[in-house]
């Protein structure tokens, strides 16, 4: 065998140079064009064009970059949709509605009229031009990703948009196609609407309940990332069967499965992972392969058809930007957003020019000839460069304006949430709600706890703590955060969390309960009261019952005078974050002078989060709150520490109470509070404090005797 006869063919056929080359694009793109600061998703298009049968012919578009690319489409708008804000967008859905209009009409409005009077061209073809002007990809989106900004209005009002352009725009493309082939009936139109209302409602009712079910019962992360994309090809086939672009279907998925994917969770990141390392720069470098850039040195008709496509596409798009701004008094980067995000051409469009070259008006003669398709193939390379280019600089603008903005909000108190590891069945959901309590734009701030008692120290101990903070930190790993693991040795367990919490600085505790051993045992067990008297830190104690992604409220049992507790805000910040994560309903029962301060936080925090207020008087018996709790909701108990001023000796009934709600998920929260903590024994705990309560019961009837 001869090593060194090596003959190298061009265009490569074999699929592992094929391959091969594709991962060095992806690989060194970016930080080629990272030192230029040009967007990466040029430098995707711009290796295509160069690598493909129009460049240096190193690649022949085969069908690994048609199944792949595809894929990547699909990821981007499941992406789209899976990251959108659902209480914003209904909030905007008006203006997203509006956008979305604008976007149609206007590039529909100019394309005719440029492709009748400068180009010559029939109303057939103007008018199917002009659909493809209106038409747009969501090409720049992972830029909006990569930020963080997925849930801006500007975000969201544009995705919205781009499901009714996209919709209007295909529906443009099979009247005109439909026309040619004769099937232009009106059993045509009757058929049309109601195959896509069937699978519509086929996937908005039924997807989301499938879903549940299926995470509630298989925690392995493998299965659900690939049940995830099973959901979005059978939703994108169903839509295609319709007769309505598959895009849409993987879009409107990702709207369905958005409250059952938290934003901040493995299953997220796996799925962000997986389309932006390979499926997404597959697609772009695909897109790249197509256009052929020395169409615009020929001369003749491409050249101009080039400019006038380009020229038209990229100005009613602005325009149309421009017009949402106006009309409801958007910022200068709001409409940059809008007007990047929309701008790229490509999906739709070169489906509406593939279609529109084999349509024939007559013999040999097609609807859409070869200059139109070079010359959108041009405009897509440049309205794709200046997509980039502008989602780019507004992305940026945008977030040195959140930090500066936010600059003067910072807490003063560093985030750093403390998490025991003790129970092997509990880590996936302490640590899954620590990253939904977490601040979501920090890559750390999780301490992982393995505490060993000095009395039962041994080999095999300290192997098992090592086993389960590894666990806890993969499950972190795999929603991209970094967990600092810590082991210790101590006399017993709340005095080795106590020693860490100052150690540590931490800002919190989170333990669980077993949901094998009874809540009254658990509740009432020596760890909760001597953690209760070693810090005055908040601590929450929680029970899962089901994985927190598919909760669908959360019912928060708030007592009298709360809000003049010192832990007040940050306990309802890490719930309000909860409910955004999740997409659930905060369902509050607090005090009418409570009432108030919980709904101006919201309202000055996180005025989109789905809430409910109700009015409770008493906190005699929790028993009141089992009409309003199902098995897939979160009950929240807000107690006190004793002697405090929102503590109430009806605390003292929790864990008779808490059995009842055995078969709930649940969290006991103590707050922050004032004050040093309490010994075991000392002047301000005296020892009868059974008897104070029993005066303050007393007292109680009095007030309320009197009061009648």
């Amino acid at each position: 065998m001869n090593w060194l006869d090596f003959n190298l063919h061009l265009p490569i056929t074999d699929p592992t140079w094929i391959f091969l080359l594709v991962l060095l694009i992806i690989l060194f793109a970016p930080i080629l064009l990272s030192k230029l600061r040009i967007p990466h998703i040029i430098g995707m298009i711009i290796a295509g064009v160069f690598v493909g049968e129009h460049g240096f012919n190193i690649l022949v578009r085969d069908s690994s970059f048609e199944l792949f690319g595809k894929v990547g489409l699909y990821f981007i708008m499941f992406l789209a949709g899976l990251e959108m804000d659902l209480e914003d967008f209904k909030k905007n859905r008006s203006k997203a509605l509006v956008f979305g209009i604008f976007t149609f009409v206007v590039p529909m409005i100019f394309g005719v009229w440029s492709s009748m009077s400068v180009l010559g061209y029939n109303a057939t073809t103007s008018v199917l031009l002009a659909s493809m002007y209106a038409s747009h990809t969501l090409i720049a989106y992972p830029i909006v990703s990569r930020y963080g900004l997925s849930r801006l209005r500007s975000v969201s009002i544009t995705v919205g948009g781009t499901a009714i352009t996209v919709a209007l725009a295909l529906l443009v493309l099979a009247i005109i196609s439909g026309m040619y082939k004769g099937e232009i009936t009106s059993l045509f139109w009757i058929l049309l609407t109601v195959k896509v209302v069937v699978v519509s409602f086929l996937i908005i009712y039924s997807f989301p309940r499938i879903g549940r079910w299926f995470f509630r019962k298989y925690e392995d992360s493998i299965m659900q990332f690939i049940f995830v994309l099973v959901l979005v090809f059978l939703g994108g086939g169903l839509l295609e069967l319709a007769g309505m672009e598959g895009i849409l279907g993987a879009f409107l998925v990702g709207l369905v499965l958005n409250r059952l994917i938290p934003n901040l969770s493995p299953l997220m990141n796996r799925l962000e992972f997986t389309g932006n390392a390979l499926f997404i720069p597959y697609f772009l470098i695909g897109v790249g392969m197509i256009i052929d850039i020395r169409s615009l040195f020929t001369g003749g008709e491409a050249l101009k058809v080039a400019v006038v496509m380009t020229i038209v596409a990229t100005f009613s798009k602005w325009l149309a930007a421009w017009m949402t701004q106006k009309s409801f008094r958007m910022g200068k980067n709001e409409r940059t957003m809008m007007f990047g995000l929309s701008n790229a051409q490509a999906a739709a469009t070169l489906a509406a020019v593939l279609v529109g070259n084999k349509i024939e008006v007559s013999p040999g003669v097609p609807l859409l000839n070869d200059d139109v398709l070079n010359g959108t193939v041009v405009m897509i390379l440049f309205t794709c460069i200046i997509s980039s280019v502008a989602t780019e600089r507004a992305a940026r603008n945008m977030t040195i304006e959140d930090n500066i903005e936010g600059a003067d909000d910072k807490p003063k108190e560093e985030e750093n949430i403390l998490i025991p590891i003790a129970n092997p069945d509990t880590i996936a959901n302490l640590m899954n709600m620590a990253l939904l309590m977490k601040e979501p734009k920090r890559k750390y701030g999780l301490t992982a706890l393995s505490i060993i008692n000095d009395n039962n120290a041994s080999e095999t101990r300290l192997a098992q703590g090592k086993r389960y903070l590894e666990r806890a930190a993969m499950v972190a790993a795999a929603a991209d955060v970094n967990v600092h693991t810590l082991t210790r040795y101590d006399l017993n367990v709340a005095s080795g969390i106590i020693h860490t919490m100052k150690e540590c600085a931490a800002s919190e505790v989170i333990i669980g309960l077993h949901h094998k051993i009874t809540i009254v045992d658990s509740f009432l067990g020596r760890l909760t009261e001597n953690l209760l008297k070693g810090t005055h830190k908040q601590i929450m104690i929680v029970k899962s019952v089901m994985p927190a992604n598919t909760l669908r409220r959360i019912v928060i049992a708030v007592p009298p005078k709360a809000q003049y507790e010192a832990g007040f805000i940050k306990w309802l910040e890490r719930l309000c974050r909860m409910g955004t994560q999740l997409g659930c309903r905060l369902h509050f029962f607090a005090h009418p002078d409570t009432i108030p301060y919980l709904e101006g936080y919201i309202v000055k925090k996180h005025r989109g989060l789905r809430r409910e207020m109700t009015p409770q008087d008493e906190w005699e018996d929790l028993m009141m709150l089992a009409s309003h709790i199902n098995f897939d909701h979160l009950l929240v108990i807000v107690s006190a520490r004793r002697g405090f001023i929102s503590y109430d000796p009806a605390f003292e009934k929790l864990p008779a109470q808490l059995k009842y709600f055995s078969n709930n998920s649940l969290m006991v929260l103590y707050p922050d509070q004032f004050g040093d903590p309490q010994e075991s024994l000392s002047f301000s705990e005296p020892l009868h404090h059974n008897e104070s309560q029993h005066y303050e019961s007393v007292g109680k009837w009095f007030y309320k005797w009197f009061k009648k």
